[in-house]
């Protein structure tokens, strides 16, 4: 592959958050949540990583920096059934989050596509739960998960909005990403 000076740029900022979002997600791992009605709930911070790609790279490099981070993370401290179960919920958040942003910065906020993220990525695991399990009462727990979701998403996508508003390098790549979708 010919690399130029600006895809090598692009490849080291995929690595700079991949990094980043691995490190976010072992953290995270370590923080026990204190709500006893939704076990296994977290916060997704994580995701943070996820948003700040959709908006500042291409579709492409964002689907490879979420698969890299889901892989890293799983060698580095899951197993089998945790990447089955983070690679759902991510795939279709981040699908989800996708097409969401495509509606527009008018329509949809930030914040919007994290929430929807949010409840996207339970949804994902429960289906693989339900498989697992082979009985879709497991999704029963979506309403529980649904709102520990959207709560989530407005805290990461909160924290992407005051991220995009205080850091220019972000803001800058924001904006020549918004400049060359317009190109297309």
């Amino acid at each position: 592959m010919n690399y130029r000076p600006d895809r090598t740029r692009q490849v080291i900022f995929i690595a700079l958050l991949c990094a980043q979002g691995v490190i976010i997600g072992l953290l995270e791992r370590m923080i026990p949540f204190p709500f006893a009605f939704a076990p296994g709930a977290k916060l997704g911070l994580a995701n943070l990583i996820t948003i700040i790609s959709l908006f500042t790279m291409s579709t492409s490099d964002s689907f490879l920096l979420m698969v890299l981070r889901l892989v890293l993370t799983t060698l580095l401290g899951g197993t089998l059934s945790t990447f089955l179960y983070s690679g759902a919920g991510a795939v279709l958040s981040w699908l989800g989050m996708l097409l969401i942003k495509q509606l527009g910065e008018k329509r949809v906020s930030m914040i919007g596509i994290s929430a929807a993220g949010g409840i996207l990525h339970n949804v994902g695991q429960l289906v693989v739960a339900s498989w697992i399990a082979q009985s879709w009462t497991v999704m029963l727990y979506l309403p529980i998960l649904s709102f520990m979701g959207i709560l989530a998403g407005i805290a990461v996508g909160v924290a992407a909005n005051f991220l995009f508003e205080h850091i220019q390098t972000l803001s800058r790549l924001r904006f020549d990403h918004h400049q060359r979708r317009k190109a297309c």
